[in-house]
């Protein structure tokens, strides 16, 4: 049987940094037993955030970075003009409001995209943490350096890609996402609309739409609604090209 990526109900008042499946991936990556239970004194697990809940709104005070347990997220900036612009989605074991480090607002809104579950990390305590624990501030930088790296593929693709290339390098990258999680690579589902990933990649939904219809027809992949399976890897790759680490 498939093993698709979906939300799961886990009762929060449970869940540890030690026991969580996601350990591997997150903030205790490295950690000593020790620290990962300093890390864990710090979390505030909160209940599960609804579909369209906000997890924290742009130019609210920055206090907190957000680990996501379950579920996925969108964040977005509405624009001086009162556009929407999406900045990126983000999967189970991503931290959210690093962008918010360099000032003491949030630059952009982060919104459930279906239900889920978060690990609030106080910055301050964070903050205080981290001198003394090494390994705790390399993961953050870490953290900082994948996001400034995504953020750059992403001006490659919108200023290099053609349409094609741009939803080949989104599918296999959202794919590649999901095995690092213990999720088939192949088969999934794509939690946000045709409409966000347009507008995430700088395209026209029709246009979304199309490249989808064909990939289709090509035998790339097959789909369902929101579920996507990946019959050609291979063809995918040479469309997309390099990818992030």
């Amino acid at each position: 049987m498939v093993k698709f990526a979906s939300s799961v109900k886990t009762p929060v008042t449970k869940i540890h940094c030690a026991s969580c499946s996601l350990n591997t991936l997150c903030l205790p990556l490295s950690l000593s037993k020790d620290d990962t239970n300093l890390l864990d004194s710090i979390v505030n697990r909160s209940r599960p955030i609804h579909k369209g809940d906000f997890v924290f709104k742009q130019g609210s005070p920055f206090k907190s970075l957000f680990a996501i347990r379950t579920g996925s997220v969108k964040t977005y900036a509405i624009m001086t003009d009162g556009e929407e612009q999406i900045t990126g989605f983000h999967l189970a074991s991503e931290l959210i409001g690093l962008s918010g480090f360099n000032a003491s607002l949030y630059p952009e809104n982060a919104v459930a995209l279906e239900t889920t579950t978060v690990c609030e990390l106080p910055i301050e305590q964070l903050d205080s943490l981290s001198e003394s624990m090494p390994n705790l501030r390399k993961q953050i930088l870490s953290c900082m350096g994948q996001e400034i790296r995504h953020d750059q593929q992403l001006l490659l693709m919108l200023s290099k890609k053609s349409a094609d290339e741009r939803i080949a390098f989104f599918i296999l990258n959202i794919s590649r996402r999901f095995q690092r999680r213990g999720f088939s690579a192949t088969s999934f589902r794509l939690s946000m609309s045709r409409i966000d990933i347009a507008n995430h990649l700088g395209m026209a939904v029709e246009t979304v739409s199309r490249v989808f219809t064909r990939f289709q027809k090509a035998g790339f992949i097959q789909t369902e609604g929101k579920e996507i399976v990946i019959c050609n890897a291979h063809e995918l790759s040479l469309l997309a090209g390099a990818l992030p680490a």
